[in-house]
C-alpha cells in the first residue's frame, strides 16, 4: 500500500479565526506534541486568498490502517478532545481528503 496523504480542511466561521489561531496555540498544538501526534503532520495552513476562513492541514500515513489508528487514538486523548468542543462551534464544515502521491516528482 503506498503512502495516504490526508488533506483536512475546515470551514471557519467569519470572523473566528483568530480565536480558532488561538486556541490551536493555547490548547490543540500542546496536544497533539505531549500526545507525540504531530509527528505524521506535515502542516496547518489557513487561507490568504481564494476561498477565505478556512483551516487545512495535511498529513502523512504510512498505510490506511496507519491513519485509522492515528485517528481513533487521538479521538480518545482527553486533552485534544477537550481542546476540540471548544474548537467545534466555530466550524461551519468539515472536508476530508485521501490523496495517493503521483508516481514522478517529490512527496513530502
Amino acid at each position: 500500500m503506498p503512502t495516504i496523504y490526508e488533506k483536512r480542511t475546515y470551514s471557519v466561521t467569519v470572523g473566528k479565526m483568530a480565536e480558532v489561531v488561538r486556541l490551536y496555540q493555547e490548547y490543540g498544538w500542546p496536544a497533539l506534541e505531549k500526545g507525540e501526534f504531530s509527528k505524521k503532520l506535515i502542516g496547518y495552513f489557513y487561507s490568504d486568498t481564494g476561498e477565505l476562513h478556512q483551516l487545512v492541514h495535511f498529513w502523512r500515513f504510512d498505510s490506511d490502517d496507519d491513519r485509522r489508528a492515528h485517528w481513533k487514538r487521538l479521538f480518545s486523548n482527553d486533552e485534544f478532545m477537550a481542546f476540540a468542543s471548544q474548537l467545534r462551534p466555530m466550524l461551519l464544515k468539515q472536508d476530508v481528503q485521501l490523496l495517493l502521491a503521483s508516481p514522478w516528482g517529490p512527496h513530502p
